[in-house]
């Protein structure tokens, strides 16, 4: 499906800033702000940084993009949506890669008390040092 048939297929406006937003997150990652606005601008001749927020905020409202948060981390935003995936981040680098759900259902956990509300999707971020982390680690603490 094309860009412009998902941003008409969620109703909203087809705009080149939006065209341009999506496909630098159909590339794939996990990215901030600060990336996505990079790539736009390498793709269209002006756009403020104000404008990616508004189109981030749209695409996300939409469900055509996912907005992440890790803590102590800026929001990163992917194109992954619509499946039940989570995330692992490295506490060194702060590189994030997705995580398949075991459960293939959501929400993939119970909370157990609900407190009333209905649960739809349960967000898991799991820690750790990626395979360069710890190699650098395992070298520091031999010298």
């Amino acid at each position: 499906m094309t860009g412009e048939e998902l941003l008409r297929g969620q109703g909203l406006r087809v705009t080149r800033p939006r065209l341009a937003v999506l496909d630098v997150l159909t590339q794939g990652g996990h990215l901030e702000v600060e990336e996505i606005t990079r790539q736009v601008r390498a793709r269209l001749d002006s756009v403020s940084t104000q404008a990616i927020y508004d189109v981030l905020g749209a695409l996300s409202r939409a469900g055509l993009a996912r907005r992440i948060e890790p803590a102590g981390s800026p929001a990163r935003y992917e194109a992954r949506v619509g499946d039940n995936h989570h995330h692992i981040v490295c506490r060194g680098c702060g590189t994030i890669r997705d995580v398949d759900c075991l459960v293939d259902e959501r929400p993939c956990i119970d909370p157990g008390i609900g407190h009333g509300f209905e649960v739809d999707e349960a967000e898991i971020t799991f820690w750790g040092l990626c395979p360069q982390c710890q190699h650098e680690r395992r070298a520091d603490q031999a010298a």
